[in-house]
């Protein structure tokens, strides 16, 4: 065998390159939105805001993270990857730069609410949907587990590092750093994301020679995702999927991802101590939702959301016993279990969209990721308002406990023939 011969068996397919600048983009995104998880103290310190007050700057975010997500995914049929994920970086620089120069509350649910959301929610899960769609059949599942791995990636990356800016030196300049690390990561996106594999003359990795794909969309973007939301809303898979997907937001990002570091201080538990804690879920939620990605591809899907789901209630409702001012072995033992479950949601949820959507899968999931958001939107302000009224989150863990258990049943519910 001659040499070029071994250098073309060895070559590497051009997806796993796209996959890669994905994996970067998502986990910049991921770090954007821990940060303010980090700046509900310090802002309360600062300006004297109320923990309600900035957690509806959170829950805007949050709203807007994910009813972006359904556009974004038919603004990337429309006009590609490239462009819709590198806008959204510059709208997360900015939104996050100007907040050093707020006076008043409103500046900050335009900044942190409306601009980072915004920006954010073009770089959701619908990327990863979109992206392994285009670029993947083979392997599907588990690069949607790494994929969306990269988020707790990010969040073990930038946690720590925040809460320490925001402690050590100040908010701003944790504010600050999210800025450059968007503009950052902007140029290499354009750089080396490409939107189809017909863009570079070859297919999506594992398709058969020949195989026709899809010709991208010159339909007005919002005009689909309204359209595929009205086809999908008469089916009732979708409205499973929407209900166990908006408690899998509630009980994650908005309960956990916002409050858990204030609910810990509230024990005696320093701040970096306790972000140091969510990045150590990021670690486990890495080998959770990959190993989530692959058992997606080998077991019905319905049945591993009950199980997550199942497992994530009955520990939440356990969580609010374990808070100490030192992370006690108990604590410790929550973490790592809760952490892979985190997001692990994910892979099963994109293959039942995949399954019984088809082409529209990646815009259906959209709507159903922004009903995760709003469900944490939910979550994140009325833990802030339990918070503020009842003196501790204890109501807001049991009632997001039970609210799990609930989703276990829907996901049984679903059916993945047929769309009634």
């Amino acid at each position: 065998m001659t040499l070029s011969a071994t250098r073309r068996r060895v070559r590497l397919h051009r997806a796993w390159f796209v996959a890669a600048v994905a994996f970067v983009a998502i986990l910049g995104a991921a770090g954007f939105r821990a940060t303010p998880g980090v700046l509900i103290n310090p802002l309360h310190a600062e300006f004297g805001w109320s923990t309600g007050t900035i957690s509806l700057a959170v829950s805007i975010n949050l709203v807007l993270y994910g009813l972006t997500a359904p556009f974004a995914a038919a603004l990337m049929d429309r006009f590609g990857m490239r462009r819709v994920v590198t806008l959204a970086l510059l709208l997360v620089a900015a939104g996050s730069g100007l907040t050093v120069l707020m006076t008043a509350s409103w500046h900050l649910l335009l900044l942190w609410g409306v601009l980072v959301g915004l920006g954010t929610g073009s770089m959701a899960l619908v990327f990863v949907a979109t992206v392994t769609d285009r670029w993947f059949v083979r392997h599907r599942g588990l690069v949607t587990g790494v994929l969306t791995a990269a988020g707790a990636t990010g969040q073990l990356i930038f946690l720590p590092v925040l809460a320490w800016l925001a402690e050590g030196p100040g908010w701003r300049v944790a504010s600050l750093t999210v800025a450059a690390a968007a503009l950052a990561v902007a140029p290499f996106v354009w750089w080396l994301l490409r939107d189809r594999p017909e863009d570079v003359g070859t297919t999506a990795l594992g398709a058969e020679p020949g195989a026709s794909r899809p010709e991208p969309s010159t339909a007005n973007a919002a005009v689909r995702a309204v359209t595929v939301l009205r086809s999908a809303a008469r089916t009732r898979p979708f409205w499973y999927l929407v209900g166990g997907f908006a408690i899998c937001g509630a009980s994650t990002n908005g309960l956990v991802g916002t409050h858990f570091i204030p609910a810990a201080h509230d024990h005696g538990m320093a701040e970096p101590m306790a972000a140091g804690l969510l990045a150590i879920i990021g670690i486990f939620d890495i080998a959770g939702t990959i190993a989530s990605g692959w058992l997606s591809d080998r077991i019905d899907p319905r049945v591993l959301l009950a199980v997550y789901y199942g497992l994530r209630g009955v520990s939440l409702m356990i969580l609010p016993s374990l808070f100490a001012a030192t992370a006690e072995p108990s604590m410790l033992i929550f973490i790592v279990f809760y952490g892979l479950d985190w997001v692990a949601t994910v892979p099963p949820t994109v293959a039942l969209c995949r399954r019984i959507y088809g082409a529209d899968g990646a815009v259906v999931f959209g709507w159903v990721f922004g009903s995760h958001q709003v469900g944490a939107a939910i979550a994140a302000f009325g833990a802030g308002l339990t918070r503020d009224h009842l003196g501790a989150y204890d109501l807001a863990w049991y009632g997001s406990g039970l609210l799990c258990l609930l989703a276990t049943g829907m996901s049984l519910a679903i059916r993945h023939a047929g769309r009634r």
